[in-house]
């Protein structure tokens, strides 16, 4: 089976540290059973020079926000839009199959907002959420869930 992929941006770390646990945890589930996907991800940042998506990958976004609460009085995204540029470019919101958001729940509504809109703009489905770091448990709960959504695309 062909390595899911995961397209993601990172900024206190957390996001990274959990992509790097999903992989991780990915390659036991291949050694085990090689019909188990491996991951391939790539880090996106500020510094990253655009490119021309050609296979579906999937995104990672933390949320991130400066004014507004979301809901009723707008919102302003900062530090996630090298990744959200990046996936507008060319044709590359095409390849993106799904979203899976990041954050810190004492936010409430705000809690993986920047992912709902992400899944929103480019039209692909909202597959999870895990809070900071992720956990354990939070490891198999996602990599089935984006196995499932990519032997459907």
């Amino acid at each position: 089976m062909k390595p899911i992929r995961i397209l993601y941006i990172s900024i206190a770390g957390n996001t990274k540290n959990f992509v790097n646990n999903l992989t991780k945890f990915a390659n036991e589930e291949n050694k085990k059973d090689s019909n188990n996907p491996t991951i391939e991800a790539t880090e996106v940042s500020d510094q990253t020079d655009f490119a021309h998506e050609h296979s579906n990958f999937f995104a990672f976004v933390p949320t991130y926000l400066d004014g507004g609460n979301g809901i009723d009085n707008g919102v302003k995204e900062m530090m996630t839009n090298a990744l959200g540029e990046y996936i507008a470019y060319d044709n590359n919101r095409d390849y993106c199959i799904g979203v899976v958001g990041s954050g810190n729940k004492n936010f409430n509504e705000q809690y993986c907002l920047s992912a709902k809109r992400y899944a929103e703009s480019f039209d692909c489905p909202f597959v999870s959420d895990f809070e900071l770091r992720g956990t354990d448990r939070d490891l198999p709960r996602i990599y089935n869930l984006l196995k499932q959504t990519a032997l459907k695309n």
